[in-house]
């Protein structure tokens, strides 16, 4: 009769502190830990920095592009004011994928809301302000239904004694108005390049990660901006050079990983279109498309082209303009990528 599992009962081994922290990805890793830490953002930080002295925060509403450090600037305050302990109790964070209708907010967040705070402990008091009150912050909130946000004003207005809410989204207008004039606004600005530089640079030191001159830069200007997908982006970099320690970062690596299309591939796109054989552009496309090529990659890069050259007369420009438009809002709505990137092609070998 068996008796026993043999090995198959063995303890599993725990990993030591330090190692699940170099198994975090990059963005989590490097987040900031303080409102110090936060690139680029001065106007933002300095106000949140003269709050953190009196400890009496305003209902908040951050806005801005992805990627820009509204999430990150949020959680880095509500640690400065709580510490790592108590920040567990005291605050609430709901994003995009938790429900966002108005019985969530009726419930979840009504109930979290009206809760008393928990008392801090003595070494907390002495290294933290801990005001008496919690912090709900509602990441996403352009994405909660109009109900949900009529629902929420009446919540910050009843409960705003023991609870301070902090909305972050991509799109102000998006959020009602009497939400808006109950909070704060706070402007994040797509980052500049020296700041998101010194970042990715620090980054890219602390893992050890060789990379060619210019590299950087080429992932910045890939991102627009977004410091999250620039991380990102470094990281995966790097990885695919983890086999060979020796191998450094390129920038051709870099445009591979990102999907940009090729300089080579792009130049052979322009000839084909002043050919204006549309025999020729068909079988092109075709070809394009089968090699896994991304023709939203490539209207992007034709609008880059002709729209920063001055090659071309500014009639032609509009007409293009309108064409890339067109077919980028066609594509963000989820139509084929042949047919819009052919008819592209097409329409601009057509104008006169």
């Amino acid at each position: 009769m068996i008796t026993g599992f043999g090995n198959a009962t063995k303890k599993r081994k725990i990993q030591p502190e330090g190692d699940l922290d170099n198994n975090k990805p990059w963005v989590e890793k490097y987040r900031p830990r303080n409102l110090d830490d936060v690139a680029a953002q001065d106007h933002a930080v300095a106000v949140l920095k003269r709050t953190l002295g009196s400890a009496n925060l305003p209902h908040m509403l951050f806005y801005g592009p992805p990627g820009t450090g509204k999430t990150s600037t949020i959680l880095a305050l509500t640690k400065e004011l709580f510490g790592p302990q108590l920040v567990k109790s005291r605050v609430l964070e709901l994003n995009a994928s938790d429900e966002r209708g108005i019985s969530i907010v009726r419930e979840k967040v009504k109930n979290f809301a009206r809760l008393t705070v928990s008392k801090p402990s003595k070494d907390d008091l002495e290294n933290y302000p801990c005001p008496p009150y919690k912090i709900i912050i509602l990441d996403e909130a352009d994405s909660m239904t109009a109900d949900a946000q009529s629902a929420l004003r009446r919540t910050m207005e009843t409960y705003s004694t023991v609870t301070r809410f902090c909305l972050i989204c991509n799109y102000v207008t998006r959020i009602i108005d009497p939400l808006a004039s109950r909070c704060s606004k706070f402007r994040f600005k797509a980052l500049d390049e020296t700041n998101a530089l010194d970042r990715l640079k620090y980054v890219a030191t602390q893992e050890s990660t060789k990379y060619e001159e210019g590299t950087l830069e080429k992932i910045l200007q890939i991102s627009a901006g977004d410091l999250r997908r620039a991380i990102t982006l470094l990281q995966s970099v790097s990885k695919s050079s983890t086999f060979n320690k020796s191998d450094m970062i390129t920038i051709k690596k870099v445009e591979e990983l990102a999907g940009v299309v090729p300089e080579s591939i792009i130049n052979q796109i322009l000839k084909i279109i002043e050919s204006k054989d549309v025999d020729a552009i068909t079988a092109f496309t075709r070809t394009f498309i089968k090699n896994g090529w991304s023709g939203a990659a490539v209207v992007d890069q034709l609008h880059d082209h002709y729209i920063t050259s001055d090659n071309y007369s500014t009639q032609f420009k509009n007409s293009v303009s309108w064409i890339l438009f067109n077919a980028d809002s066609k594509l963000l709505n989820g139509t084929n990528e042949h047919i819009q990137l052919l008819n592209v092609l097409v329409k601009i070998s057509l104008i006169e």
